[in-house]
């Protein structure tokens, strides 16, 4: 088996194995599907960098692209930086809870128990308030943003620092040196 094959079954089993885990509702198995994941794409950049083997400059001709290396360091800062949310998460819910896994609220409840009936309805619904609506501001008679000036609010100061080519007068010297 090649090298870039083996590397992209790896992915791809990577990518399956942290997709179902992050189904779950349990924080822990959906932290390690996030890390699963965060590897699977290092590894789809590190095929997408180019041959395996050669060094990045190679040849008279042959450079390697960069990009895929800069990707693949953000990618390991973002994997870091959310796995650090989902741990701090975690050990929040478990001190919270004593459980690590997400409870099931009313909304989650009542989405179980619509029928088909009920979405057709609400499709229904939504298509018919559409069709009149053209823009957010219909039958406003002002702009949405208002620009508010001293003589609006008493607390409003215009008094701020302009910007204006002054005059540069000769009366400044600098070490016995006259400037003008």
């Amino acid at each position: 088996m090649d090298a870039s094959l083996t590397l992209i079954v790896i992915m791809a089993v990577l990518f399956a194995c942290g997709v179902y885990a992050m189904l779950e509702r349990s924080l822990t198995r959906v932290l390690i599907g996030f890390l699963l994941l965060g590897n699977a794409t290092n590894l789809l950049l590190l095929l997408v960098m180019g041959d395996p083997g050669n060094a990045p400059f190679y040849g008279e001709t042959g450079v390697s692209d960069p990009l895929p290396q800069a990707l693949t360091l953000t990618a390991i800062v973002i994997t870091f930086a959310v796995s650090a949310f989902l741990l701090a998460l975690i050990y929040r819910s478990w001190q919270l809870g004593q459980a690590d896994t997400v409870a099931d609220d009313e909304a989650d409840i009542a989405l179980r128990r619509r029928t088909d009936a009920d979405e057709d309805v609400m499709e229904d619904e939504a298509d018919a308030a559409d069709e009149d609506v053209t823009t957010d501001f219909v039958g406003v008679q002002t702009s949405p943003i208002t620009v508010l000036h001293m003589r609006d609010h008493p607390d409003i100061r215009d008094d701020a620092p302009v910007d204006r080519p002054h005059e540069r007068h000769e009366t400044s010297t600098d070490e016995g040196e006259g400037r003008t």
